[in-house]
């Protein structure tokens, strides 16, 4: 494990506005001349992509593991490998999503022929957090690419390794004009948002997506958030118990429980409580032994700042399990608690880590009102093998996506979309979504001249009547 120290010594420096400008009117010369249109060229991007990240896993490992202490095979499941899919998935159906479409053609448009064609939009931005900091830098940008634009990346200045990895291993082969890599903080995203590009992908937290909004909005960018915000788990008293607790151990602690879609607070049916506590201690106990603290293969926090803010919700009540706390390498317990109130901090902000505030419940009712009453969720996960139940959830809450039974899980296939709804982000990506996200689908009627009919226009005999017969 390295001291919090050790991995704060690098700095990462702001870009200038003049590198900035350049660097987009690099893209967008590029892209007007129509280098990124053909599909053998998208393809070949997404291989060189590939080939990069196979020749750099070593390296990808070691800045992960010296920005958030990752272990080895967290990194290759939830950083590498899941790219890696995405990319060979890609490549598979590539052809397939970027033909034109053909649509049927309606009774007043006898003759023509219709089709949905997609195009690129352009430029494209791509802002990256830092909990998943390589993962969710390259994953928008393997759509991006596909459906035929260019991408900046703009990195989390927060996990300083990573991003100094992904501008090094990026400009080493590609020229700039179709990816590039901009490092910086604050100040280098204010001259990023600032620019005319045509299209925002955009993850990371609620406050800042608006900033990101505003911005887009100014020059009608769209734009796609991935935001979060405080996702349920529920345990009701059907479920198998003891492999609920595991997977939803895992779904906590994977990653400190620094994951956007980690299960946020825990609703257990009343007859389980207890049992549930002992089967989820057993859980941390078998993943990371009876002192995680001292495990390497458990996560860190990102930084102080975030470390003694998760801390701080430890005083909001009781603690049932863990709460053991170590400043010097920033990490802390995996921690069961009960909330003094709905009031507090805890339940009150999105936490972050491996702090798990647990309300206990009766009727199902209650838990679907408390939901429904807060803002929608990016992630659910229901735990039961009641039908009736598992449709009261789905039909009654609307949340980004989730799991019956498992957590995360849902994040890894290709074929779901992946995305929040409300306050937990706007529009989707992963497999054919990703491409769907970054193509305008520009719609094409191709008309006879064969025959015209005559009816249509103002002198036409007999034009209104045939006109509401056939509009009717």
């Amino acid at each position: 494990m390295h001291r919090i120290s050790e991995v704060m010594k690098m700095n990462i420096e702001e870009t200038s506005l003049k590198t900035v400008k350049q660097a987009i009117q690099n893209q967008k010369s590029f892209f007007k001349n129509g280098h990124t249109r053909p599909i053998s060229s998208r393809k070949e991007t997404l291989q060189t992509l590939y080939r990069m990240i196979k020749d750099h896993e070593e390296d990808i490992i070691h800045a992960l593991q010296m920005d958030l202490n990752k272990s080895e095979m967290e990194t290759y499941a939830t950083e590498i490998g899941i790219l890696l899919e995405e990319i060979r998935f890609v490549l598979k159906q590539i052809d397939e999503w970027a033909e034109p479409k053909k649509v049927k053609v309606a009774k007043t448009h006898i003759g023509s022929k219709s089709y949905s064609v997609p195009e690129p939009y352009g430029v494209t931005l791509i802002i990256s957090p830092w909990n998943y900091p390589f993962q969710l830098a390259l994953a928008p940008v393997i759509g991006a690419i596909a459906a035929g634009n260019t991408a900046i990346i703009k990195p989390s200045e927060l996990t300083v390794h990573t991003s100094r990895l992904l501008e090094r291993i990026i400009s080493a082969r590609f020229d700039g004009h179709v990816l590039k890599v901009i490092e910086g903080g604050v100040e280098t995203t204010g001259h990023l948002l600032d620019q005319p590009f045509d299209y925002i992908f955009f993850t990371g937290s609620v406050p800042v997506g608006k900033v990101v909004m505003e911005a887009a909005s100014k020059r009608l960018i769209p734009v796609t958030l991935e935001l979060g915000g405080k996702s349920p788990c529920i345990v009701d008293e059907t479920a198998d118990i003891a492999l609920a607790a595991k997977r939803i151990a895992f779904g906590k602690v994977t990653n400190a429980g620094q994951t956007c879609i980690a299960p946020d607070y825990l609703f257990l049916h009343k007859s389980i409580k207890e049992q549930f506590i002992t089967e989820f201690k057993n859980a941390v106990v078998t993943f990371y032994g009876p002192e995680p603290l001292k495990n390497d293969k458990y996560g860190r926090i990102i930084n102080e700042r975030h470390f003694d803010r998760i801390a701080s919700y430890l005083d909001d009540g009781e603690i049932l399990l863990g709460g053991k706390l170590d400043r010097t390498f920033l990490k802390m317990e995996p921690t069961l608690m009960t909330p003094r109130d709905h009031s507090v901090p805890v339940m009150q902000e999105e936490i972050f880590g491996p702090v798990f505030p647990v309300l206990e419940y009766e009727n199902l009712e209650e838990v679907i009102d408390y939901v429904t009453e807060r803002p929608k969720p990016l992630a659910l996960y229901l735990f039961t093998n009641n039908e009736a139940t598992e449709a009261a959830i789905t039909g009654n809450i609307s949340y980004g996506g989730g799991c019956i039974n498992d957590t995360l899980m849902h994040i890894v296939t290709p074929y779901l979309p992946f995305g929040g709804v409300g306050e937990s982000g706007m529009g989707s990506y992963h497999g054919e979504s990703s491409f769907s996200t970054f193509s305008h689908y520009k719609s094409v009627m191709k008309q006879t001249n064969k025959f015209d009919m005559s009816f249509r226009y103002p002198n036409g005999k007999f034009g209104m009547q045939l006109i509401k017969k056939l509009l009717k």
